[in-house]
């Protein structure tokens, strides 16, 4: 045995006598209802024994007819010992499922609790849901095998010690040997069985850790590494199931000589048995015992305890074991909350960073080249469907602060992705300081603009690292500039401050937005595309938002959540589906209907 083992049972063992201690009523009536099944193999044999030498054999059909009537009822009552045995057994499985679900839920409660280990247990998820069922249905059937096995043995070697003690000479050694073979698996396989969950948990906490940190992944360009994990895991995941397959073999085997040699060995020694004074009848019983009674126990045994047994001792050791040793043979570190950064984002020298210098590679004249440069784009959403967008025609100039207005589903966010890049049109090109964004890779898109949603994005992590996100060489005395212009000092101050943690679940969506804002507005990139971004900020802030942005040097196009961020722009970009104007407040007022009509309801 492992040490890993030997430990797992030295934890259970107590916790199994005071499980068991407690549920003896129980026990007592299912050890008597077994009685009733071990009577019942013991007649089956017996009276098949007698009804050949003492009924057929002997010129009695009745007799012989008699003791298979019997053989019959014995045969026919199993119905109702199963029937006792199934209504016992859920007095004890049943609390054990319960006592499993309220350790499995106290441990993780703990770790998260203040004071306790902290983070994410997201094996609990596996805990409650699978390893539970496992163990009780894994418990449930050790229960009735090893129940059933027990007395049914019990019956059919008594059984056959009856008919003649030269039977048990031949039977029990091909018996014995095939559950030594089996014996020996049991270990192994306990150990795989357990590579095997740890492998499938470590997969299981990788895949929800990356799932969670997609962003930040792709953002620090970390996806390889990551990836390259995934493979391991799934790699570890495989050979422990080959593993775990290869004992699955050679218990077979063991069964294959426990289940067949004992009846191959009765029939070579009929001779030597008929020679020894054993009767026909005997014989007849003796097989009858091993087919009936004895051989299908034995396998029933030897299969539940190499699958179930093994599943039960690992699964319990990972509910009811020491929380350091179950954290800790999962093997290497899955992925963290969040990635570390490349750079420190609190540096007190500002160095050059990597969005700067792609941004210095797409360095034009802005005064010459447009900011932002649409010719006549098209883009439909399939071959036959109506386009979104159709031949519009638009050009922002560098630093210029351009408004988009229209109707709910009109196309404004469409605009902001494909002018991001992150939409291809159908037709026509989009153009970013003079460079089509179509096709170009994450890196260079990321230098020309900033995308802003609507669900504004923060992650798990000091606040600082938070703010200054995409720009790596901001020093403190900016981070302080920035929270100061868009009124982020209450909430600095309420995590902490700048070192303080962000935990995303406890801040309420106008103030990610906020977060998302001052981040976008460190950010050396040169456009910033703001997507109903502040549409849970109140008026005030909304305003005080944009009045930053607007100041800060570079292009900001603004998807209107109110009119008054069209008021405070100095274009305004009215999109109705039927053609795009732009203009002025004051000019779309008087040239465009669909936006007095907005103009109208907002005010309303």
């Amino acid at each position: 045995m492992t040490s890993a083992e030997a430990g797992a049972l030295r934890r259970l063992a107590p916790s199994a006598r005071r499980f068991l201690a407690h549920r003896k009523g129980v026990l007592v009536r299912l050890a008597l209802w077994s009685l009733a099944e071990s009577g019942q193999a013991f007649l089956v044999g017996h009276a098949v024994a007698r009804s050949v030498d003492e009924g057929f054999l002997a010129g009695d059909p009745r007799r012989g007819l008699l003791w298979l009537g019997v053989a019959l009822v014995a045969v026919l009552s199993g119905a109702r010992v199963v029937r006792g045995v199934f209504a016992q057994l859920a007095g004890v499985t049943e609390p054990l499922r319960d006592g499993l679900v309220r350790r499995a839920v106290d441990r993780s409660m703990a770790r998260a609790a203040p004071g306790g280990p902290g983070g994410t247990d997201r094996a609990a998820v596996s805990r409650l849901t699978n390893q539970v069922e496992i163990a009780r249905d894994s418990f449930a059937g050790l229960v009735l095998t090893l129940r059933s096995f027990v007395f049914t043995a019990a019956g059919a070697l008594l059984g056959l010690l009856s008919l003649h003690p030269a039977l048990l000479v031949v039977v029990l050694p091909p018996l014995a040997a095939g559950l030594a073979l089996f014996l020996v698996t049991l270990r192994p396989m306990a150990a795989a069985q357990r590579r095997a969950l740890a492998a499938d948990e470590a997969l299981g906490d990788h895949a929800a850790s990356a799932r969670a940190a997609l962003r930040d992944l792709a953002a620090g360009g970390t996806e390889p590494g990551v990836e390259r994990r995934g493979a391991d895991l799934v790699a570890d995941a495989a050979a422990a199931a080959r593993t775990l397959a290869g004992w699955a073999a050679v218990r077979t085997a063991a069964l294959g000589v426990a289940g067949h040699l004992p009846v191959l060995a009765l029939l070579i020694a009929v001779e030597w048995l008929r020679g020894h004074g054993v009767s026909v009848g005997a014989l007849l019983g003796a097989f009858t015992y091993l087919v009936q009674s004895l051989l299908p126990a034995l396998h029933t045994l030897m299969t539940a305890l190499g699958a179930a047994g093994s599943r039960l001792l690992v699964v319990l050791d990972r509910i009811l074991g020491a929380e350091t040793e179950t954290e800790t043979e999962t093997g290497p570190e899955p992925v963290p909350d969040r990635v570390p950064e490349p750079v420190s984002v609190l540096k007190s020298q500002p160095g050059p960073s990597t969005a700067s210098a792609s941004a210095a590679a797409f360095a034009v004249d802005m005064a010459a080249v447009p900011a932002v440069e649409l010719r006549a784009v098209t883009l439909s959403y399939g071959a036959r469907a109506e386009p979104v967008l159709d031949a519009l025609d638009l050009c922002v100039a560098p630093g210029e602060h351009l408004a988009v207005v229209g109707p709910s589903g009109i196309g404004k966010s469409t605009l902001t992705r494909l002018v991001a890049g992150t939409l291809a049109p159908s037709s026509g090109e989009v153009r970013v300081a003079g460079r089509p964004v179509t096709g170009r890779p994450a890196a260079e898109l990321a230098a020309l603009r900033v995308l802003v949603p609507q669900d504004a994005y923060v992650f798990s992590g000091p606040v600082g690292d938070n703010l200054a996100y995409l720009s790596t060489d901001a020093c403190r005395a900016e981070l302080d500039a920035a929270v100061g212009a868009f009124g982020l000092g209450p909430l600095v101050e309420r995590l902490g401050g700048l070192d303080g943690t962000v935990r995303p679940a406890e801040l309420s969506p106008g103030e990610r937005q906020l977060v998302a804002l001052v981040r976008a507005y460190l950010s050396p990139a040169p456009l910033l595309l703001l997507d109903e971004a502040t549409c849970h900020l109140d008026p005030a802030s909304e305003a005080r938002a944009e009045e930053a942005l607007a100041g800060r040097a570079g292009t900001l196009v603004v998807v209107a959540h109110r009119l008054s961020s069209a008021v405070r722009a100095d274009r305004t970009l009215v999109l109705d589906g039927v053609r795009a104007r732009c203009g002025t407040h004051a000019e779309l007022l008087s040239r465009s209907p669909l936006y007095r009509d907005l103009a109208g309801h907002w005010n309303s």
